[in-house]
């Protein structure tokens, strides 16, 4: 038997008829029939009783798909893990990072890393900051950086880094000329929000209810880089996280500092195990990565975590 003659007579036992199988396999009604007759001659005993061209499962094939179903549960883990190792590679260091640093600091924190570890091969995915937490508390990933809003519990979590948030303007808005935005510019402007779930979305919230002004909201949005996107098309006014703003700004994107301050938050997040040499030159390298930035940009929004 082979997991071809095993699907067929899955499909059949679940819908019914052979013609419904093949439509579900995309395959033709007489290989699905085909199969059956091949599995059955393989097991030497029959699945089914023929009764006017109608399939009527016999008593030993019921018997028989109560082991099938067990055996294609572990089949779908196999493909499930295939799937994940096509997605999240098995080199031997795996990371992954939320969008802001994938363009900047990861990559050139992984080319220092590889200049003194030319040998060791990196897997290196980006995705939201949820489904990163999920995949470092299943072990397969290595190491990571996220926004700080996840949920803790599963892994170790350490502060990373603080990126002062910056207001982005499009050309021609009104508060183009003002050197420092503060909050009683903002009331009732058209806004481009953060994710309400998002913990620099709620820092701003507060300082708005604080200060009894109300940006009028007209869009919301998980990342940054959309935020400039939008602004820069005249959707109004937003707060980014300025690394995201890189190319935004060539196009005409105004960057103006908020007062008082509201900070992006990151956290470097492992599994709960001890960390490899490998994992540890990792963490030097975006250590030293993220030290290089903050000096380069001394008076901008950069601020370190210990």
């Amino acid at each position: 038997m082979d997991v071809q003659q095993i699907e067929a007579y899955q499909a059949v036992m679940t819908y019914g008829t052979t013609s419904r199988a093949a439509e579900l396999l995309g395959v033709s009604q007489p290989a699905i029939s085909k199969a059956i007759i091949s599995l059955e001659r393989s097991i030497g005993f029959k699945l089914f009783d023929r009764e006017k061209g109608r399939l009527i499962p016999s008593a030993e094939g019921q018997l028989f798909f109560r082991e099938v179903e067990i055996s294609l549960a572990g089949i779908a883990k196999l493909r499930s893990a295939a799937a994940r190792i096509r997605d999240f590679g098995s080199g031997d260091l795996r990371i992954a990072c939320l969008s802001a640093f994938s363009t900047n600091l990861v990559p050139r924190a992984i080319g220092r890393f590889r200049r003194k570890n030319p040998e060791i091969v990196i897997s290196f995915v980006v995705r939201e900051s949820s489904a990163i937490r999920d995949l470092v508390a299943s072990n397969h990933l290595d190491l990571a950086i996220t926004a700080d809003e996840i949920n803790k519990s599963g892994v170790e979590a350490l502060p990373f880094a603080d990126v002062r948030a910056m207001l982005a303007l499009q050309p021609g808005h009104p508060l183009r000329h003002k050197d420092v935005i503060e909050p009683s510019d903002l009331d009732q402007l058209p806004f481009v929000a953060l994710a309400p779930e998002d913990t620099t979305r709620r820092e701003a919230e507060a300082i708005f209810a604080k200060h009894g002004v109300s940006p009028r909201v007209v869009v919301e949005t998980a990342y940054s880089s959309t935020i400039c996107a939008l602004v820069l098309a005249g959707n109004g006014c937003g707060i980014v996280d300025p690394i995201n703003a890189a190319g935004y700004v060539e196009r005409g994107l105004i960057l103006k500092p908020f007062r008082p301050a509201i900070h992006f938050r990151t956290l470097m997040l492992f599994p709960p195990k001890k960390r490899s040499w490998v994992v540890e030159q990792m963490v030097e390298a975006l250590c030293r990565e993220r030290e290089s930035l903050i000096q380069l940009d001394e008076n901008g929004p950069w601020r370190q975590c210990s």
